[in-house]
């Protein structure tokens, strides 16, 4: 595949490494230095590569949909923070008959988590004796909190559980680790994801950008996800 990537920090870099690991290319960065083009101008940059991948800025999110919108390009958005314009910007990928997927989280790993949380929540909730809750932590650089990935947890167990705040800390060079506790007064039950690196983040973007080519649409990772286990 050619690549786009939109957003060039660590995760960016990171997402180019593993890439060309796999065989794709990378044919176009989007940088700080395309800041002020708007999305027609945008565009025209984009239209040499196949798919694009977007770990850029919540605020830059629904320039960046249109623009790889109007250059016919698939879009996987790792961005998070942008939950105010989903509706907008849904429509705006459904209108040009494109391709959208998203995710709070693009952690292969994080992504089978939920499912296990789900299979957990349910199978607990048959006991009113537990009472669930959910615990964050991420380095200081992390601006959003609670993370999306919580928020992502705390929809899954609100299915069986009311659930209270989520503890978020932020604090050092923690890595990012989320916690989802069943607690009665006889035991606990702790699940817990924990990342060691970006390259878990990255392998499921690129594996998104795989899957999304040739697609219309707008769908969650764990579509992506659920499909992979079916096969």
């Amino acid at each position: 595949m050619k690549l786009a990537l939109i957003g060039y920090g660590a995760m960016g870099r990171c997402i180019e490494r593993i890439a060309i690991e796999r065989g794709h290319e990378k044919v176009v960065i989007v940088n700080e230095s395309h800041k002020g083009l708007d999305a027609e101008e945008l565009s025209a940059t984009l239209k040499i590569a196949e798919v694009a991948i977007d770990f850029s800025a919540a605020n830059a999110v629904r320039r960046n949909v249109e623009a790889c919108m109007l250059a016919g390009l698939p879009l996987v958005e790792g961005t998070t923070g942008w939950n105010d314009e989903k509706d907008v910007i849904e429509k705006v990928v459904r209108d040009a008959n494109g391709a959208l997927v998203f995710a709070a989280n693009f952690s292969i790993g994080v992504n089978i988590f939920y499912r296990i949380v789900a299979e957990a929540s349910a199978a607990i909730a048959k006991f009113p004796e537990y009472e669930a809750f959910i615990e964050e932590q991420h380095h200081s650089k992390k601006k959003d909190a609670p993370s999306g990935t919580a928020l992502k947890l705390k929809e899954i167990v609100s299915e069986d559980f009311e659930i209270g705040d989520i503890a978020a800390t932020r604090a050092g060079r923690i890595p990012g680790t989320h916690r989802v506790g069943f607690d009665s007064d006889a035991d606990q039950i702790l699940l817990m994801h924990t990342a060691r690196s970006r390259d878990g983040f990255a392998l499921g973007a690129i594996k998104a950008a795989e899957w999304i080519v040739g697609r219309q649409g707008v769908y969650e990772f764990t579509e992506v996800i659920e499909e992979i286990l079916a096969k």
